[in-house]
């Protein structure tokens, strides 16, 4: 089995190379199953149901956030009828939406998808995600788990993985939206990589053109960021799994330009 990750679409650009280039990349790489991260993909950040909508119709099964995820509150109705979209799963209980999705097909095994977001360095009051997803695993009942970790700080998904290393299918970061180099298959055959990188303009500042980064840091003001309009790369992961064990067997990064 073969499962795509793609990393944090950024704006319309990022969206718009989705669409026009997902479902050429899992015919070339033989996909059964693709996630995508679409926290950002909403122009000025966050995400919002015509986003959303438009993520599923290029190809994605599951969509998984972040920290941005509630930034927008056109979504949140949106995130509490959907039940193939996910928040992390360390917010608040009040939070809409859910923090893990089921994916169920006859011919497939059952596929859990978890979100969760890092505490280190990112704003924002959630549970210890190493307590939460230790609760919420014996409540999983699927053959294949993956955990998009939505997190800052490397040495915070590096222990994650080496926690998570033989009870979950794969463990990814996003959120920083820089592709890691360090793709494993770790020595209990959970596929680890510290980050998939995003789906946005590659010479920008994460995506936001370089104008309204640089403001910020310049003045410390709130400032609205704007989505640079140049050449995407789509960045993510090929996870592919045994069809009798459900491990992991190979992790390879991919880039589309």
């Amino acid at each position: 089995m073969n499962i795509l990750v793609i990393g944090d679409v950024v704006g319309n650009n990022g969206t718009n190379f989705l669409c026009e280039n997902l479902r050429k990349v899992k015919n070339k790489y033989n996909i059964d199953f693709t996630v995508v991260n679409g926290e950002n993909s909403a122009e000025g950040n966050g995400i919002l149901p015509n986003s959303a909508e438009k993520i599923f119709g290029a190809g994605a099964d599951i969509i998984t956030l972040g920290n941005h995820g509630l930034r927008r509150r056109e979504i949140y109705e949106y995130l509490d009828e959907n039940e193939y979209i996910c928040r992390p799963c360390n917010f608040h209980k009040s939070a809409a939406g859910r923090g893990y999705c089921i994916y169920d097909t006859p011919s497939k095994p059952k596929i859990a998808v978890i979100n969760l977001c890092g505490m280190t360095n990112i704003e924002g009051a959630f549970e210890n995600p190493f307590s939460a997803i230790n609760s919420l695993l014996p409540k999983i009942d699927a053959k294949i788990i993956l955990v998009d970790f939505h997190a800052e700080a490397t040495s915070e998904k590096l222990c994650m993985g080496y926690m998570l290393d033989g009870k979950v299918t794969a463990v990814y970061g996003t959120h920083t939206h820089i592709q890691t180099a360090d793709e494993r298959i770790l020595p209990k055959q959970t596929a680890y990589i510290t980050d998939i990188g995003m789906c946005g303009s590659f010479n920008s500042s994460l995506g936001v053109t370089f104008e309204s980064a640089l403001k910020r840091f310049t003045t410390n003001l709130p400032t609205r960021f704007e989505s640079d309009n140049g050449n995407v790369r789509m960045s993510g992961a090929v996870i592919n799994i045994d069809d009798k064990t459900y491990k992991a067997t190979k992790i390879e990064r991919i880039n589309i330009e």
